[in-house]
């Protein structure tokens, strides 16, 4: 039985501006919330085929949230570019999630998205259920950050969505090979959409400004510290066997310093890969039920040394 269509609802932030969230299912029996962070210029609709098999699964249907953030999608444009930043988006993050009364949640957080997840993990240990880290760690390769640095914001002038796909092919098929025409057009209408006759991308122009100090002589610095915060819930790690992000010795490192990470390579996919396909829907899908139980397991934990510290209290 499939659950209602999904549904788009706007919080607003701190600022005034309207955020927007795109609601798939609702909450069932102990199914954790799922929350979907996007990249850097993705939206919510890069989600669309993970959050519909996560909310409509027949076992386990459960509530997922995907955001877009402010500049991205059907969020409002911010008049102040220099408020593209992390710690501005992290509240983002938190004022929607608060507002929707998703969490604690299990988080999936493709590249930028990923981050937030582990820099909230540090700020807000008790929002986190679990995390699922698409193509992104404390290490962030300079070769593919210059290469997103090299196209956000400078996207030609597109006259349609089929001139859209053969851009995006040209930037990207070495990444991803199989693609095929198909797939190139439908990453065409989620990275362009119609503005008054025309086709403008999905996201704010000024997000070039973000990457302004980035090159080769100031990579960004390392977030060991906010990864270990992790270290209390369970993770999956998802690499692109062709990304240029995330290293497989940044991988491994990670596998070392939180011994219970679980990992999931997508051979010839690049930066990020795309979560569509059945087989890594299927191993989200049971390393989220998981969380459930680990949650579930450490509530029950809780519960009991709260009831024996109050036992002895009573004994005193």
């Amino acid at each position: 039985m499939t659950s209602a269509a999904p549904t788009s609802t706007f919080v607003t932030a701190a600022d005034g501006l309207r955020l927007h969230a795109r609601c798939h299912g609702r909450r069932a029996g102990g199914a954790l919330p799922v929350v979907c962070l996007p990249g850097l210029t993705h939206t919510a609709a890069h989600f669309e085929p993970l959050a519909t098999a996560l909310a409509n699964d027949p076992a386990t249907p459960r509530r997922v949230i995907a955001l877009d953030y402010r500049g991205r999608g059907l969020s409002d444009y911010d008049p102040e570019p220099a408020h593209y930043n992390v710690q501005t988006e992290l509240a983002d993050v938190l004022t929607v999630t608060q507002a929707l009364d998703c969490l604690p949640a299990v988080f999936i957080g493709t590249s930028r998205g990923g981050i937030l997840s582990m820099l909230l993990a540090a700020a807000r240990p008790e929002t986190i259920a679990g995390v699922v880290l698409n193509d992104i760690g404390p290490v962030i390769e300079i070769e593919g950050l210059l290469h997103i640095k090299s196209y956000v914001g400078k996207l030609p002038r597109v006259q349609s969505f089929e001139q859209g796909a053969a851009i995006l092919r040209r930037l990207f098929e070495p990444q991803f090979p199989r693609l095929t025409r198909d797939d190139w057009l439908a990453a065409a209408r989620r990275t362009f959409k119609e503005d008054e006759g025309r086709l403008v991308p999905t996201y704010d122009s000024a997000l070039a400004k973000t990457l302004d100090g980035v090159d080769a002589e100031h990579p960004p610095p390392p977030l060991w510290d906010a990864f270990d915060a992790l270290a209390a819930v369970p993770v999956l790690a998802i690499r692109g066997g062709k990304s240029t992000l995330l290293s497989a010795e940044t991988l491994h490192a990670m596998a070392a310093r939180h011994p219970a990470l679980e990992t999931l390579e997508v051979p010839d996919q690049g930066h990020p890969p795309l979560l569509a396909e059945a087989d890594v829907i299927a191993r989200i899908g049971g390393f989220v039920e998981r969380c459930d139980v680990v949650y579930t397991d450490r509530g029950d934990v809780r519960h009991i040394i709260s009831a024996r510290r109050a036992n002895r209290k009573e004994r005193k």
